[in-house]
């Protein structure tokens, strides 16, 4: 076996990268749930000073601290022994709700570790992993990690990408939101459209109690509720406006819900499917965005296709192309893609 070391050279040093980044993804999660980056972000600190700050114990913090700075996520300050954040890192990592806060990414990748001895069993019989059977810091960073892009991007680019939405949204129409889980989307909403009446579902009970909390919490629980239903069999009708926020890869049949979508949608509707960021061929996303959702897709997404009936396995990377295809199965003339972002496709279907 004639191995180039150069080649081997340029892997392993890949390697490092890759595993500095595996360790030091629950140092994250470990600062933000003390409240670290948040009590650093006000002013430099030395670590004894940032452990009287968060009440944590001053050597452990001072360890922490120099894994951030290896990792670029804190600076140093060797004259004075401080650590601090730059504007920049603090928007990233102690300012909740900006569009680029990152803690709840590094909840769902800790998350995943937590599923793979049922992974291990899946691999070899082929069986999924439903949602529900993931430990709950999943859920919670999911919706930490999506909400700052829907706040962003969700009211002042997606829905006014759709062909008069947004002016009916205004006047008051009747919106449902499918795969709502903690019920970000669905909040946002109806925080900018108070003329219009909201109601999210989702199959996992758990995410629809905090979604309850979350609409009374931001004051628009007069005109949001939430219930317990899969896409498929959802109640009402005559719905003007439908929603599905990076869930419809997920879901054993697809299909299903497209038909059930065009079933409740009125005549003049329109279905708006946000999905992650892909291509349709394989070799279109390999890169850095690619590898995280074919990543969480192996642990997450496609486990939870399996679990379901239909177990189409659509995938994270579905792409334009196979989305297409279930929206038109289910009944539906006109596609397109409205609009997209580096992480996500949103698309308008309409009857």
């Amino acid at each position: 076996m004639a191995v180039d070391q150069a080649r081997l050279d340029a892997f392993m040093g890949g390697f490092v990268h890759d595993l500095g980044a595996v360790m030091h993804a629950a140092t994250v999660v470990v600062g933000d749930q003390l409240g670290l980056y948040k009590a650093l972000a006000a002013k430099p600190l030395l670590p004894e000073e940032l452990a009287r700050e968060t009440e944590t114990d001053a050597r452990y913090v001072r360890e922490w601290l120099s894994a951030q700075a290896a990792s670029g996520y804190v600076n140093y300050d060797p004259a004075s022994g401080r650590f601090s954040l730059s504007e920049e890192q603090s928007f990233a990592l102690a300012q909740e709700g900006s569009p680029a806060f990152i803690p709840g990414a590094f909840q769902i990748a800790v998350a995943q570790f937590k599923i793979i001895p049922k992974m291990l069993k899946s691999f070899k019989t082929g069986l999924g992993v439903g949602w529900h059977e993931h430990d709950v810091s999943l859920f919670h960073g999911t919706e930490r990690f999506f909400r700052p892009g829907y706040a962003a991007y969700l009211v002042n680019d997606w829905i006014p990408s759709l062909d008069g939405m947004k002016a009916k949204l205004d006047e008051g129409v009747r919106v449902a939101d499918i795969g709502c889980g903690h019920g970000a989307s669905t909040v946002i909403m109806a925080q900018a459209f108070p003329e219009s009446t909201f109601v999210g579902y989702d199959y996992h009970e758990p995410s629809i109690a905090y979604a309850k909390e979350a609409a009374a919490s931001a004051g628009v629980g007069d005109r949001v509720s939430f219930e317990v239903a899969s896409a498929a069999d959802y109640p009402g009708r005559d719905y003007d406006f439908v929603t599905m926020f990076d869930c419809l890869h997920d879901m054993g049949d697809p299909l299903a819900a497209s038909r059930h979508v065009f079933e409740t949608l009125r005549n003049d509707g329109t279905w708006m499917i946000v999905e992650p960021f892909a291509n349709d061929e394989l070799e279109g996303n390999l890169n850095p965005v690619g590898r995280i959702f074919y990543s969480a897709s192996t642990l997450i997404c496609t486990p939870a296709s399996k679990a379901q009936p239909g177990a189409m396995c659509l995938g994270a990377q579905a792409g334009e192309r196979r989305i297409r295809e279930v929206v038109t199965g289910g009944g539906f003339q006109q596609f397109r893609r409205a609009t997209a972002t580096s992480f996500n496709l949103v698309f308008e279907a309409r009857r």
